[in-house]
């Protein structure tokens, strides 16, 4: 890929995307992927289902390229765009692991990721950790858990959360207030980085 598509911004990628311009999906895949990934995790406290969601949300954003079918992109940046897909994706990976774990024991089913034993520890904690961090989440009521993970997960402005929902920004900041006020009820204040910042 030349430097030149590097230079341009994510609204001019997509446009080119718009018309399944390979070179212009490769870059925004580049620049977003981590986001993505990042945030999959963060909803689905599954590295492997992280790289499954991150696989198919860019599998569907390069499939309706194709067929012509996306829309104009609103911001300047795609990231809103993408982590709008990837919540989906992750709806519909845990709605599919939920059925798996019904019928397979877990323990039995997982896989060794073939990493030392150090490595294997730590990703083993990090999924626990956000486990128990989702059944924090759990407690907010959906459209707000959403507004946390977008703004003081993936660091979306208000805007971009706004456009990611389909809301108003007013929206986005009052239930942003509602979820802080729950949270640190709830003893969950570390969700939201600084407890004592202004949200």
């Amino acid at each position: 890929m030349s430097t030149l598509d590097g230079d341009r911004s994510d609204a001019q990628l997509w446009q080119r995307l718009r018309l399944a311009d390979e070179r212009a999906f490769a870059e925004l895949f580049a620049r977003h992927r981590d986001a993505v990934y990042t945030y999959a995790f963060r909803r689905t406290a599954s590295w492997s289902v992280a790289e499954d969601v991150t696989q198919a949300t860019f599998t569907t954003l390069w499939r309706r390229a194709r067929q012509r079918r996306i829309e104009e992109l609103r911001l300047e940046s795609a990231r809103p765009v993408l982590l709008a897909m990837t919540r989906d994706e992750c709806s519909n990976a845990n709605r599919s692991r939920r059925r798996q774990l019904a019928l397979v024991d877990r323990a039995g089913s997982r896989e060794s990721t073939g990493g030392d034993t150090d490595d294997l520890g730590r990703w083993v904690e990090a999924e626990a950790t956000m486990r128990e961090i989702r059944t924090l989440l759990a407690r907010l009521p959906r459209n707000q858990r959403d507004v946390v993970e977008l703004v003081a997960w993936a660091e979306l402005s208000p805007a971009e959360t706004a456009a990611a929902l389909g809301v108003a920004i007013g929206t986005v900041k009052s239930r942003l207030s509602r979820a802080r006020a729950r949270l640190l009820a709830a003893g969950g204040a570390a969700l939201l980085h600084d407890p004592d910042r202004s949200l």
